[in-house]
């Protein structure tokens, strides 16, 4: 092929000397490294001791609001841990992270979650930001935009373990789905962003559209069709001498079908609707090129309305009981972080869910659910972290319906390499 287009070309007249000239500058046109997109490996291990033994821990939950809080739980077609999960050493997770630009409409991000019950894909969906006017796409699998804290990664957070109220109300993985993403970034002097999503919904603690069935495959309670989770906010941030403020109000509602029926206990499907309200603010305060004191904090109240299915414990394709159940719930966090320099961070939280009301179920449950966390973190590089962490969790109760006080020492190691984005404010 090669002679025959240099023959092609001696005959078109040119000259030994302008064919070398040809393909240098062909040479220099295609830049392969164009088509090879960002790579990075982010690894996460951490070393756990805690104040009860992993199966007493893996029974523990909030009356009312989360079961089995700290154990295994379906993800992704799969049965996985929470991070942090067992006393000892921990693989929490591998993340490999690929992004590119596709053409000039286009760019695909990825990232793959490997842990020691296997792969699956966290996140994968193309962007695009060419209809201009402020107006951003975004379609396949993603983190809601939905608060301020659901669209990080776990190698973002400040904790090694995610706040009280979004993992009991949301799960580990927060509003993690299928969907489309719409955001429109208003031409103001300061940040004012507006955004929809519709999502699949099919969030493991408070949304769901999937029917129940027995062995056979056949629907003993008829869920609802996809998409059915819709979400909506506003963001705003501005900046103050060397303050930025950032805040935003957030918005979720769909359609719920909560499968409880591996509950020895009390087994029970969850059928109806749910409405999620979000508010964050965060304040970030820049002391010097290095030095920084952040406060941050998020509002989360739910409610949730439809009927609960509670199923006989010896034959769970069996209805005993189907009162009509409502629930509204709220809870909040609070963080503040101070940087003191590139190396050391240290900071502190407080968590708590504060009302916990529930008509037609469990009646006469608590609501004083409380954790408090600190930290301490050194940073080798950008790239390398390790972080000392303890928690006081005074929220969890056991099967018997005693409050467990719940003490945590927890090293944290948090590695990457590779090329990897910059991460949002």
């Amino acid at each position: 092929m090669k002679k025959i287009v240099l023959t092609s070309i001696l005959c078109a007249g040119f000259a030994y000397g302008d064919i070398a000239q040809l393909l240098e500058e062909d040479k220099r046109t295609f830049d392969s490294s164009k088509y090879i997109p960002d790579i990075s490996l982010i690894t996460d291990f951490s070393y756990v001791n805690r104040s009860i033994n992993d199966d007493e821990l893996s029974h523990l939950g909030l009356p009312g609001i989360a079961h089995g809080l700290y154990a295994e739980h379906a993800h992704g077609g799969s049965n996985e841990a929470t991070y942090n999960a067992n006393q000892g050493f921990n693989f929490n997770y591998a993340e490999l992270i690929l992004s590119s630009s596709v053409d000039p409409f286009f760019s695909m991000d990825a990232t793959l979650h490997f842990s020691g019950e296997g792969v699956e894909v966290e996140e994968a969906y193309f962007t695009s930001t060419a209809l201009g006017n402020g107006l951003r796409l975004r379609g396949g699998k993603l983190l809601s935009n939905f608060g301020y804290m659901n669209a990080q990664h776990h190698h973002y957070w400040d904790f090694g373990d995610m706040p009280l109220v979004f993992e009991s109300f949301l799960g580990t993985h927060g509003i993690n789905e299928l969907g489309a993403q719409a955001q429109w970034t208003a031409p103001t002097p300061f940040y004012l962003m507006a955004g929809v999503e519709v999502l699949q919904g099919e969030n493991e603690q408070m949304f769901g559209n999937e029917s129940y069935k027995d062995g056979e495959g056949e629907a003993i309670i008829e869920g609802s069709t996809a998409p059915s989770l819709y979400v909506g906010y506003v963001k705003t941030s501005f900046d103050i001498d060397d303050t930025t403020i950032f805040g935003g109000l957030s918005y979720a509602q769909g359609d719920s079908m909560l499968d409880h029926s591996d509950d020895h206990e009390d087994p029970h499907v969850f059928s109806g609707d749910s409405k999620l309200y979000g508010a964050d603010l965060v304040v970030l305060h820049a002391i010097d090129s290095y030095s920084s004191i952040k406060w941050q904090t998020e509002w989360l109240s739910r409610e949730m309305d439809g009927t609960q299915y509670n199923l006989d414990p010896t034959n769970i394709t069996s209805i005993l009981t189907s009162p009509s159940i409502n629930k509204k719930q709220s809870g909040l966090y609070s963080q503040l972080i101070y940087t003191h320099d590139k190396n050391w961070k240290m900071g502190v939280r407080y968590d708590t869910i504060y009302q916990n009301d529930i008509t037609g179920g469990e009646e006469n449950v608590p609501d004083d659910f409380n954790k408090y966390s600190a930290m301490i973190e050194y940073h080798t590089s950008e790239f390398a972290r390790f972080r000392l962490q303890y928690n006081r969790n005074e929220a969890m109760y056991n099967e018997d319906g005693r409050r467990q006080s719940l003490d945590t020492i927890m090293l944290q190691a948090n590695i990457a390499i590779g090329a990897h984005a910059a991460h949002s404010f």
